[in-house]
């Protein structure tokens, strides 16, 4: 997953607002005691006065595919979270080595 260089900022009741490239804004917010740090990752702040609760539109790609699933969102300027999650194909390989262990303990039970 690639987290383009953004802080994800939330609003004092805790809803979602826009995220910021703004590193110096927020490095001045957290040393005025403005906001502060609510997740480490992805970098996200809590702001401690009211504001604005404008937001845009984002819009949620997804690309599911057998083996991997690609995701990105994106506002009409910029692209703000993309990533790619690979898809497990052992499952039942693993569910099947577990059901025929079963099977023995139950069976070595029995004798």
């Amino acid at each position: 997953m690639e987290i383009l260089n953004v802080v994800y900022v939330l609003s004092v009741e805790g809803n979602p607002l826009m995220p910021t490239k703004r590193h110096g804004k927020v490095r001045r917010l957290l040393k005025q005691q403005l906001a502060k740090v609510v997740k480490v990752k992805p970098f996200t702040i809590q702001l401690l006065y009211e504001t604005t609760s404008y937001t845009q539109n984002i819009t949620l790609g997804i690309d599911s595919g057998y083996n991997y699933i690609g995701f990105s969102a994106v506002t009409e300027k910029e692209e703000l979270i993309c990533g790619e999650v690979k898809l497990r194909n052992d499952i039942s390989s693993t569910f099947m080595f577990k059901i025929e262990t079963l099977e023995a303990e139950i069976f070595e039970k029995s004798f």
